[in-house]
């Protein structure tokens, strides 16, 4: 702790310990709290506590009022715990008897401040610091700390609640470990008494047919095996198993969704990843008799595992698959379908069930998608998927969303009539049927041309809500990207005809949807389909003669920023393609000269746009051009940067800004990239870039472009990102032009850069100081190559960035500025006081 702390740090507890001076701000609590951490983290905190005795007397002050504030009462009980850790500090603080009153019978626990879940929350967190020593884990024991603990597991706040799981999960472990020599069995006799204490009160609470004591007792040991992974967690294992079997077995079982954590929580440990281990036994048997909703997570889980027996994870894709079969036996009279699909599974009644009330079908519906679709995801599935009947499933689904299927049963007419319209299931089976193109080049011609069909029909349709429509889209992209052929054939041009024919007038109409979002859903997709079919011969001779284009042109004029961004990437990636040598039928002069226009437009956006997202998106767009070669940048790149530069000068959004320090960054290197000048900053550069004549001719193109005029401008910018940003570029300048520099001989005399380098090379120039030399010397350097030679040798470019780098309110959250913010606020609260009379 540094010496103005330190005379401020009296002060500070005075006024935290004077219940006249309430805080304002509880924020401050939490900042002092960090702030004692690192300084403890860093030092003893036994030193800290005799060089601050002011610190003693706040706990003792606070915790001797009769009626203290609710929120300084559980700061004090959280610093106590931080200090307590330690175990010097602890004895140190029970010679005051300071640990008693904070956390035994004398403190709050035994008041009405009991009530406050602030002070119940305070003794949570300071107990839990300070378990890390055995003189805590005794006080906890004898105090009777323990039985508080558990109370707390069911208490209102489930925030508490939790901290006490963890809290009494540490209590068990350190039991445990503080007698290692002992050997542990399942016999009660060999296991600790704390330890003994608090599994005996866990086997009771499971026996004990109350569903909350149950529930804590099974969140207490998820805790656990989360987070200890002993051997001797699997012989604690062996003594509750029969107890949770009893509970997997009755009628209806109680807690599932707690059942399904700690069956989770045991399968990723290695205590229990041992085939034979008893834990599969019942995790067989919970995917038997939980009900589906819960059992769901569990099977996802299990799915994941690596060590779980494949026979279980066949389980458990059952388990997700039964409500699939059910959805299709809806609509279909065939029951003798391959794969899953082969006959109603043993659980089919209870699926029927669920699948018959509307909440729950909807429910058991969207969470059985979305875990489908999480699973396609998987590196590997370590069983067979049946990706063939799932298919037909999904487009089943969609079509009893869309009221097309023909249910073939009672239930299937109950599904029928709660999928109608229900945009949650049609989101979540549109999600998945594009998940599913990961097996699109073992799906026959019929049912992609059922998949097709389907994914028409909701682009097609007016019911469509705009984000189910945004789904069916990207449905569509991905079923067509992985269906096409490398080599883009006429064969793909044959097979995907009928289909292209429908989508281009429904892109049409989405494009000139009343709808905003659905306007920017369809720019958007026509944006992907661009960038993905550019050389395929075929899409370009759908998409030329269609009306598509000019439509997308239009929305650069639309009322909403997110349609006009969009139209902008839209726009210039086709103006990308057009020019980088596209040439189909269909493709005039007329449309030839739009392209070519396309960057005077966007231009034209970049200067005058309102707002921020149409302007981000042309600077994206130009980045690309610039990347890949548009011949508007072949032409000519420095005037093309020239003019970008130009238009965001004095652009005022900090994204605008920061993204075209991107475009100037691409430039730069394509720049070095000409001259020849190595990548590498450590290599050794023997091109004739290194020479100082070609040096400066390569400034000379950087000067032409008013690069360091633009970026010594950013550097001064109020936004700190963009600053950060320029400060890089000009870095990355430096470590190129002026290593192995030549020009002792003809240094100029420029005094702001003497004095800038005096400065730093004493260590004295702050940010302010850089920024304003650089705003003194920018103008009359920034187009002269040799002056900026000098002034980039000259400028502590190292120690701006190590400035830039650190936050903006670096000063403000010092731990002086905190503690004179405290004394502050208190001296104006005592101003407030003042009788207006």
């Amino acid at each position: 702790m540094d010496v103005k702390c330190s005379q401020l740090l009296p002060s500070v507890s005075t006024v935290l310990a004077d219940p006249r001076h309430p805080l304002s701000d509880d924020t401050c609590l939490e900042k002092l709290l960090d702030w004692f951490k690192s300084l403890i983290n860093a030092g003893s905190s036994l030193l800290l506590l005799q060089e601050n005795p002011c610190l003693t007397e706040l706990i003792l002050a606070v915790l001797r009022e009769e009626e203290p504030n609710p929120t300084i009462l559980s700061f004090v009980l959280r610093l106590t715990g931080i200090f307590a850790a330690s175990e010097s500090s602890f004895q140190h603080l029970q010679q005051r008897e300071v640990v008693f009153g904070a956390f035994g019978e004398a403190g709050p626990l035994s008041s009405a401040l009991w009530e406050d879940m602030s002070i119940r929350s305070g003794w949570v967190q300071g107990v839990h610091s300070m378990l890390q020593h055995f003189s805590a884990f005794q006080f906890l024991c004898n105090s009777g700390s323990l039985d508080v603990i558990f109370t707390l597991q069911g208490d209102r706040s489930l925030f508490i609640a939790s901290g006490a799981n963890r809290l009494l999960a540490c209590v068990l472990i350190f039991s445990v470990q503080s007698e290692p020599s002992r050997l542990l069995s399942s016999k009660d006799c060999d296991w600790p008494a704390c330890a003994r204490m608090i599994v005996a009160r866990v086997e009771e609470s499971l026996k004990s047919h109350s569903a909350v004591r149950v529930k804590h007792s099974l969140k207490l040991l998820t805790t656990l095996f989360e987070h200890n992974q002993d051997a001797w967690t699997e012989i604690l294992w062996s003594r509750i198993a029969e107890t949770v079997e009893s509970l997997l077995r009755e009628e209806s079982v109680q807690a599932g969704h707690s059942l399904v954590d700690l069956f989770l929580s045991m399968a990723r440990s290695s205590a229990f990843s041992c085939p034979e281990c008893s834990l599969w036994k019942l995790v067989t048997l919970a995917l038997k008799n939980i009900i589906l909703t819960q059992s769901g997570p569990l099977a996802l889980g299990l799915l994941k595992l690596e060590a779980c027996p494949q026979a279980i994870q066949m389980q458990g894709l059952n388990i997700l698959l039964q409500p699939m079969g059910c959805v299709f036996r809806a609509a279909s009279h065939s029951l003798e379908s391959p794969g899953f699909l082969a006959g109603p599974s043993p659980g089919a009644a209870s699926v029927e069930s669920l699948l018959s009330s509307r909440a729950s079908c909807i429910s058991l519906l969207c969470q059985t998608l979305a875990h489908l679709e999480e699973i396609q995801h998987l590196a590997s599935l370590p069983v067979e998927f049946p990706q063939q009947p799932l298919l037909h499933s999904v487009v089943i689904m969609l079509q009893f969303c869309a009221g097309l299927a023909i249910p073939v049963s009672s239930l299937g007419a109950t599904i029928s009539k709660t999928l109608i319209g229900c945009f949650r299931v049609q989101r979540a089976a549109l999600s998945l049927l594009g998940a599913l193109s990961l097996w699109a080049t073992s799906v026959c011609d019929e049912a992609m041309e059922q998949i097709f069909d389907v994914l028409l029909v909701y682009l097609k349709s007016p019911d469509t809500s705009p984000t189910v429509l945004k789904k069916a889209f990207q449905a569509t992209l991905r079923w067509l990207l992985s269906t096409l052929e490398p080599s883009g054939s006429a064969t793909d041009f044959q097979r995907h005809k009928p289909f292209l024919r429908e989508m281009l007038p429904v892109l049409q109409k989405r494009i000139c949807s009343p709808s905003w979002e659905v306007r920017d859903s369809a720019v958007e997709y026509l944006t992907q389909v661009m960038k993905h079919l550019r050389g395929q011969e075929w899409f370009w001779q759908e998409l030329l003669p269609s009306e598509v284009l000019p439509l997308a042109e239009g929305l650069l004029d639309d009322p909403e920023s997110y349609v006009r961004a969009s139209a902008v990437e839209a726009l210039g990636q086709f103006s990308l393609i057009a020019g980088t040598g596209l040439k189909r039928p269909g493709w005039d002069s007329n449309r030839s000269n739009k392209a070519a226009n396309v960057g005077t437009r966007l231009l034209e956006i970049l200067s005058t746009d309102s707002e921020g997202f149409p302007r981000r998106a042309v600077i994206g767009v130009f980045i690309d051009w610039l990347r890949e070669g548009h011949p508007d940048v072949l032409a000519d790149p420095e005037q093309f940067v020239s003019r970008v530069i130009q238009a965001v000068n004095r652009d005022l959004d900090w994204e605008v800004k920061v993204t075209s320090l991107e475009l100037a960054n691409v430039f730069v290197a394509q720049t070095f990239g000409r001259f020849g000048v190595t990548e590498c900053p450590y290599a050794a550069d023997s091109s004739s870039a290194s020479q100082p004549a070609h040096r400066l001719e390569l400034l000379q193109a950087f000067c032409r472009v008013k690069l360091f005029e633009f970026l010594f401008g950013a550097l001064r910018d109020c936004d700190r990102p963009v600053a950060l940003r320029a400060c890089e570029i000009l870095l990355t300048v430096k470590s190129k032009i002026c290593k192995d520099s030549c020009l002792e001989e003809r240094r100029l005399e420029l005094d702001n850069a003497a004095q800038l380098k005096e400065e730093t090379l004493r260590g004295e120039a702050s940010l302010c100081d850089l920024t304003l030399l650089i705003d003194n010397s920018a103008k009359t350097i920034s187009q002269d190559p040799k002056c900026l030679i000098l002034f980039l040798e000259t400028m502590d470019l190292e120690g701006l960035q190590r400035s830039l780098d650190r936050s903006s309110d670096h000063l403000e959250k010092s731990p002086q500025s905190l503690l004179e913010d405290i004394l502050s606020a208190a001296g104006n609260a005592e101003d407030n006081e003042a009788d207006c009379y």
